[in-house]
């Protein structure tokens, strides 16, 4: 097996990452992509209690086990399969399931501060950061939060203004600098995902030619 392509998709929380990244994923053949969420590699956190948890800054570096991320990135670059964890946000810590995640030609990593570091930019062949308006990612968080992960309304918007907004200017807006690729209006923007569908094919094509 040849090394695998990994890009990365990246962007502020409700930019539509996600959704560029299932769009490209769902449109290919699932036996040549994988997908890996840097939200699965939140850290383990059941030896805090709830309210400690709860109080957490999720949109910061240091709330991300990037060495495990790491580590597995490295094992499906090689080929090797991977038992991915499994974060529960309704918890607001992991489970102690895993899933088996195999190597695949072309892996998409998807993450709000996949870009921050740099050991995990080395690893990227393509980096793209999807581009959103501010107003329009709130809302999507506030209604995903919502629906999703069991939140109040109060505490969504508390979130974003004490953590999210900060780290998003800190972090993740600065980040984009790195980029390849900027994509704006997330899953909206057909021609972007299009474009990206086409070049995954045309990887996958030359790998069968070889």
């Amino acid at each position: 097996m040849k090394r695998p392509i990994l890009i990365g998709i990246t962007g502020g929380s409700g930019s539509g990452k996600s959704t560029v990244a299932n769009e490209i994923y769902n449109a290919l053949d699932e036996k040549d992509i994988v997908m890996i969420e840097q939200d699965s590699y939140y850290k383990d956190q059941s030896h805090l209690t709830f309210e400690e948890r709860i109080n957490t800054n999720y949109d910061h570096p240091l709330a991300f086990d990037n060495e495990l991320l790491i580590k597995q990135l490295k094992k499906l670059i090689k080929g090797k399969s991977i038992e991915k964890p499994i974060y529960d946000f309704e918890r607001h810590t992991r489970r102690s399931e895993t899933i088996k995640v195999d190597s695949r030609d072309i892996i998409i990593l998807e993450g709000i501060l996949i870009l921050d570091d740099e050991r995990i930019r080395d690893l990227l062949d393509i980096k793209i950061f999807v581009d959103t308006d501010s107003d329009v990612r709130v809302v999507r968080r506030i209604v995903r939060d919502i629906r999703d992960r069991g939140r109040t309304l109060e505490s969504v918007i508390d979130q974003y203004l004490t953590t999210v907004r900060p780290a998003h200017m800190q972090f993740i807006e600065p980040s984009k600098r790195y980029a390849d690729i900027i994509i704006p209006e997330g899953g909206y923007n057909k021609v972007a995902i299009d474009l990206m569908v086409t070049k995954m094919n045309s990887i996958i094509s030359r790998e069968l030619e070889d």
